[in-house]
């Protein structure tokens, strides 16, 4: 994904940003604006969530399962999410 140019702006302080919860933080915007430009995209938003999901599980320490239950949540979400905005392309995913 292109940075815009607020991003290109904002990326030297994104640098210096230390722990989970902003990196956490800033994957979270950057999933939102996937699900928000790009829905149809499916695997772009699945490795996003992939990606979220693995940086909760490392600050929490989740077991493989709770991971796994995780992932599934914020997979269901996200296809709500995208059912809303593009139901033509989330049947039977």
């Amino acid at each position: 994904m292109a940075l815009t140019e607020a991003e290109r702006i904002r990326l030297p302080q994104a640098r210096e940003i230390e722990g989970l919860d902003e990196e956490i933080a800033l994957l979270r915007l950057s999933l939102r604006r996937l699900v928000v430009e790009h829905p149809e995209d499916m695997e772009l938003l699945l490795k996003g969530v992939g990606m979220l999901v693995r940086a909760v599980a490392t600050k929490y320490r989740l077991s493989q399962k709770a991971e796994d239950d995780l992932y599934q949540s914020v997979l269901g979400v996200l296809k709500g999410i995208g059912g809303a905005l593009w139901p033509e392309g989330f049947d039977g995913v």
